[in-house]
């Protein structure tokens, strides 16, 4: 590109340093970040060895169960009563998968009526979390 007569040449390419600064910057701490985001509710879940990793992606609802029998939708303490209607209205708004995280203290009975809650919610397919056994054989 000739901007004049003096013989001056500019350059049009576009000087990509500055992004890749930023990007390599933003990386890191998304890498930082990202372990503590995933933290939520405390359980001491069963194990078995059969286990695969929860996805990582916000496409998916946690319902939780303490060792207090107390259940939460995504963090947030929720009724058995309520628990149906608000997994109707996340289920159906765009988010798809359901996992049930529960404590390994916790009476079956209330993990069978818990499960039961999220089939009347209209969710036919869901997950169970646990955790892999230590080495130790715990």
């Amino acid at each position: 590109m000739n901007a004049g007569g003096r013989g001056k040449r500019y350059s049009s390419d576009i000087n990509v340093t500055p992004f890749v600064d930023v990007m390599l910057v933003l990386l890191i701490i998304f890498m930082v970040t990202a372990p503590m985001m995933t933290e939520g509710l405390d359980v001491d879940l069963p194990r078995t060895k059969a286990v695969e990793a929860l996805p990582v992606d916000d496409d998916h609802i946690i319902v939780g169960v303490d060792p207090k029998g107390t259940v939460f939708l995504d963090e947030q303490s929720v009724s058995l009563e309520d628990l149906t209607d608000r997994l109707r209205g996340q289920a159906f708004s765009g988010r798809k998968e359901v996992f049930l995280r529960a404590d390994r203290t916790v009476p079956y009975g209330t993990i069978v009526d818990v499960m039961g809650r999220i089939r009347e919610a209209g969710i036919d397919r869901f997950g169970v979390v646990a955790e892999r056994p230590d080495e130790g054989g715990r």
